[in-house]
């Protein structure tokens, strides 16, 4: 009796193992995938793709150190109210130091 295509005895039909649980499961543990893909012409590297990629829980991704999410604009309000006041503030930095200039080009 042949292997192939046979799911382990764990995720069997009749396992009681759904989708939910074992998304429960991978996405306690973390999963991560790496791959490269490159493409030659004559030993001559024309083109190199890094892929990474890591399926976990948020806090489980906490626990790894990921946390990228936190401080990307796109993503946080938190970030992107951060990045505002930042150039906010150096907009009115910018505004003071071309208001000086100009006073001080007033003065004869």
């Amino acid at each position: 009796m042949s292997m192939a295509g046979r799911l382990p005895e764990s995720y069997g039909r009749d396992s009681g193992a759904n989708l939910a649980d074992i998304l429960e499961r991978v996405l306690d543990k973390g999963v991560v995938i790496a791959g490269d893909i490159r493409i030659n012409l004559l030993d001559i590297e024309l083109l190199t793709i890094k892929l990474r990629l890591v399926v976990a829980s948020v806090d489980k991704a906490r626990e790894m150190g990921i946390d990228w999410w936190e401080d990307d604009p796109a993503l946080s309000s938190g970030a992107r109210r951060s990045e505002l006041a930042r150039e906010n503030a150096e907009l009115r930095e910018r505004l003071a130091q071309l208001e000086s200039a100009d006073a001080q080009k007033e003065i004869p």
